[in-house]
């Protein structure tokens, strides 16, 4: 049986995921679910909202990250 290599179609690294829940989001920033919340409510954090669903990027966490390490 041949291992698949990085050449192979069915080889593949796993991606990140593109959205975050709420309570993702406050374990990757440390913080809990309220203060996302406010994040967003601050106009801090965009939401993108999915039928009622609501998702962040992970872009969008690490850009808010950088914002606040620059200030």
């Amino acid at each position: 049986m041949n291992e698949p290599t990085d050449n192979t179609p069915h080889a593949h690294t796993p991606r990140p995921p593109l959205l975050v829940t709420i309570p993702q989001a406050a374990e990757l920033l440390a913080v809990s679910r309220s203060t996302v919340y406010q994040l967003i409510w601050d106009d801090e954090l965009a939401p993108i909202r999915i039928g009622r669903s609501v998702r962040l990027t992970i872009d969008d966490l690490e850009d808010y990250v950088q914002r606040k390490r620059a200030a």
